[in-house]
Parts: structure tokens; sequence; C-alpha cells
């Protein structure tokens, strides 16, 4: 009995499907550049006159420029899509809010985060084990995530977040530390003692 040998599949860099399967997709275009800077066979293979010439040579030549019309306007969409996602995460700001529970001890509350398609509960674990404290994950007024830290670290967690963003290459997006005291009552007067 022979065993049979692994086989290596290669990826696309830019949709991660394999190269065979990239017209299906929007970014066809893109998949050919990547394809012709990474492996130069097989985008001869896939793209070159004599193999599309085989791929097309059933269809009519009004069926063909009907597909690559469709396919264009579906590759211009996408790129309108993703360009207003792009503004949308730029125009987007990470509010970090100091609260003060009492004399000493803080809260931190991260609110924003939820347009970068960053997990939050992945990060409140980290943050819980990064500072050594206790964090988790509510709804705020708005009904969007936020982050509640234990203790004073508003600082360090507005550093771990503009690396997580500049990991992202959205070097940007602002994220704004808020210190949020809590109202200190009035005494009430002492009945007999003179006023001011």
């Amino acid at each position: 009995m022979s065993e049979l040998a692994p086989q290596s599949i290669t990826y696309c860099g830019v949709c991660s499907w394999p190269p065979e399967y990239c017209e299906f997709g929007v970014t066809l275009k893109k998949c050919q550049a990547w394809l012709h800077e990474n492996d130069q066979a097989l985008y001869e293979k896939l793209y070159s006159a004599d193999a599309l010439a085989n791929a097309t040579s059933t269809l009519s030549l009004e069926k063909q420029e009907k597909l690559n019309e469709e396919l264009a306007k579906k590759q211009h969409k996408e790129e309108l899509k993703q360009e207003r996602e792009l503004q949308k995460k730029l125009s987007s700001k990470v509010v970090i809010k100091r609260i003060e529970r009492n004399k000493r001890k803080h809260i931190i509350s991260i609110s924003g985060l939820e347009v970068f398609n960053l997990d939050s509960k992945k990060l409140a674990k980290t943050f819980a084990s990064k500072f050594a404290t206790g964090a988790s994950v509510t709804k705020n007024a708005e009904k969007k995530d936020e982050i509640l830290i234990q203790g004073d670290v508003s600082d360090e967690a507005k550093v771990y977040i503009e690396k997580l963003l500049e990991e992202q290459g959205l070097n940007e997006v602002k994220v704004e530390q808020i210190d949020d005291k809590a109202k200190k009552k009035k005494a009430a007067p002492v009945p007999g003692a003179p006023a001011n």
C-alpha cells in the first residue's frame, strides 16, 4: 500500500480562498495582482491568454461581456463599501472614562470599541490578566458594549488600545480620556451653628 503525500495548497493573500476560486469573489483584480507577485506558475496556469481562452470558449461574446460588467460592478461596490467602513472607523473614537467610586477607588469604563471589530469579551479578559484586576463587559445606556475595569489603569489601557488600533492601521483614531469624579454631597447645616 502506497502512502499519500500531503498536498500543498496556496491560499490567496487578499481573499484567503484558493486562487482557483478568487474569480467568484469581489476582489478579483487585487487577487490576480497578489498571485502574479507570489506564484508566477499558478498565475500563468489560471490567467494566461491560453487559459482564459479555453475557459471562455463555450461562452458567447455577449454573455462574457455581461459577466465582465457584473463583476466590475460588484468590485466597485465592494471598494466603496470598504472605503465607507474605513471612514466610519477613522471618524469614530474610543472613550476611556475614569469614574471615582469613593475617595480612593476608581472604575475605568471603555466604550466605542465595537466599530473596530475588537471582541469586547476577549479584551476584558486580556485587561483582567494584564492589570491583575477585575474586568467585565456590560451594556451602556446606548445598548452598546462597554468594558468596566476595576482600578485606576486608564493610562495603561489607553496605551494598550492605541497599540491595538495601530496594528489595524488606524493611527488617526482618537482615544479620549475623561475624568468623571463623583459629586460631593453638601454638608447639612448643623442646628444652632452660626451661618457663614
